[in-house]
Order: C-alpha cells, then sequence, then structure tokens
C-alpha cells in the first residue's frame, strides 16, 4: 500500500535539535502510518536516539512539530538566545503557536510506549513486579493507593492482566524472578511485555536486537510482527541489524549527521548509493 494513503499514527514535522552549538538532529521530517512497522536506520551518531527521545518528552525539541494519532502532541520553536544561536532551518515556521511540551509520563498515557537501546529493567523488582508497575499506567487509581490496598478490585484486575500478559509473552515461568537475572533475550521481551503493559497504540523499539545472537534475531523479527497484529500497533524502531531491518519494515528512513538522506521501502534503501556511503566501514554504535 502507498505509504502517503494511509493514517499516520506518528507525523514528525522539521524537527531540529541543537545542543549549544551542535546539531543534532537537523529538520527531520517522517510519517509512521498506522500499523505499519517503519524503521529509522544511519550509522554511529547520526542522532536516532535523540530523534526518539523528542517524541517521547526526554527532551523539548529546538523547533518542530510532533502530532500523534492527527493531534500535535509536541510543537516548539528557537527563542531568546536558542533563537540568537540557531543553526537549523524553519526558525520562524511555528512561531507565534502555544508552545507543546508534555512530560514522558503523560506521553505514555497518550498511548506511546517504547525501550531503550540500554534495557532499562527496574533490578530491584521481579518479572511479575516489572510488568505490574507499568500497568499502573492506566489504572483507575494512583500508585499508593494501590499499595495500600484502597482498590482492591482494580489492584486484583491488574495483577490477573500482568500475569496473563506475561503467558502471552513466553515468561511466567520467571514471574518471581529478579528481573536482571534473565538471560538477555528474556530481558529483551521483558522490556517488551513491560511496554505493553501501558495498552500503547505506538511502540517505539530502540535496538530490540541488540546484543542478540542471529538465533535470537531470527526469533524477534517474529515476536515484532506477532505482537503488531496481535495488540494492533504501529511499531517504529531504530535497528542496525539490517537483516532484521530489511525483513519486517514496511518502510524506512536514514538519517546522517541529524539529517535524511534516504527513504524508501527496503529494497530501495538497500540499493541507494548514499545509504551505501554512509555505512562503509561503520560498527555497532550508540544511536
Amino acid at each position: 500500500m502507498d505509504n502517503k494513503a494511509k493514517k499516520n499514527a506518528l507525523h514528525i514535522e522539521n524537527v531540529t535539535m541543537q545542543f549549544g552549538g551542535v546539531v543534532s538532529v537537523n529538520n527531520l521530517s517522517i510519517d509512521v502510518p498506522e500499523h505499519d512497522i517503519i524503521a529509522l536506520i544511519g550509522p554511529n551518531g547520526a542522532g536516532k536516539t535523540t530523534a526518539f527521545n523528542c517524541i517521547t518528552g526526554v527532551y523539548k525539541p529546538t523547533n518542530g512539530l510532533i502530532e500523534f494519532m492527527g493531534t500535535p502532541m509536541v510543537r516548539s520553536y528557537p527563542s531568546g538566545k536558542d533563537r540568537k544561536n540557531y543553526k537549523g532551518e524553519n526558525a520562524d515556521k511555528y512561531r507565534g503557536k502555544s508552545v507543546l511540551n508534555p512530560t514522558p509520563d503523560e506521553i505514555t498515557k497518550l498511548g506511546i510506549a517504547r525501550t531503550f537501546q540500554n534495557i532499562r529493567l527496574w533490578n530491584s523488582m521481579t518479572v511479575f513486579e516489572n510488568v505490574l508497575t507499568a500497568k499502573h499506567m492506566r489504572a483507575k487509581q494512583n500508585v499508593f493507593s494501590a499499595i495500600f490496598r484502597g482498590n482492591r478490585s482494580e489492584e486484583k484486575r491488574m495483577r490477573e492482566e500482568t500475569m496473563e500478559l506475561l503467558k502471552e509473552q513466553g515468561l511466567d515461568a520467571y514471574k518471581d524472578e529478579n528481573a536482571t537475572s534473565l538471560p538477555y533475550g528474556l530481558q529483551r521481551r521483558l522490556e517488551i511485555a513491560r511496554a505493553l503493559a501501558t495498552d500503547p497504540k505506538l511502540l517505539l523499539l530502540d535496538e530490540p536486537a541488540a546484543g542478540m545472537n542471529p538465533q535470537e534475531t531470527l526469533e524477534l523479527a517474529d515476536f515484532v510482527q506477532e505482537i503488531r497484529e496481535k495488540y494492533d500497533l504501529t511499531v517504529f524502531l531504530i535497528e542496525h541489524h539490517m537483516d532484521l531491518v530489511m525483513n519486517i519494515s514496511d518502510y524506512i528512513y536514514v538519517i546522517d549527521f541529524g539529517s535524511e538522506i534516504a527513504r524508501g521501502k527496503p529494497d530501495e534503501v538497500q540499493s541507494n548509493q548514499k545509504v551505501i556511503e554512509a555505512y562503509l566501514g561503520v560498527g555497532e554504535e550508540e544511536g
């Protein structure tokens, strides 16, 4: 299907992230259609994780607009000292419109969940507790009332749903184990299960295959496609394993030094000379 024919779950427009005098993401525009698997790739230090951080509220972009499900979610423009030192494009495009700068938890509640390149499980908690804690994001109560059993039926429901999610992801046998004691591949799966516990519409995966062996990577490809169907998800991922990217992506964006150098379907990107040149001699990285 034509990428432009679908409704976008995520629309990124002219996003620039500048740190001091360094432009990490430069005038980036990306569309992530509903139910697609879209990949963002690029060599070392290209700005991929910075782009994810702008989407999820970790960073406030220096300039640009991010819409989620057709509604503006993040909007910014350079002002004050940032305006004087701004090196990006479209400095005045969003001027005069209200600045939108939601926090990460507010963005999660909207329906966006993410994983991280370096796994960030709560290492003092069990497998079950990691997922249950994420469940509280959708609770009809706050965490404190749950702890003190202010609403027993709500707590019971969340615990049952947590157990069901662990069973679905093949993690129920490890429910009482410390999360960080699991083998690496299972920790990755647990991190994704924890993200699913927030009931997202859009799942952002930051190098989900990092550290996996070839067999685990193959299994991950199947897993991502399975959860996309089961949970009716849209998936936006950063990844360096090109076999994985080419096998599961509907569309790919390529950036280098923070700027887009190519976009297209997997076969188009794979044969793009600019992409080939950007990747020459490149190894594993933090995006």
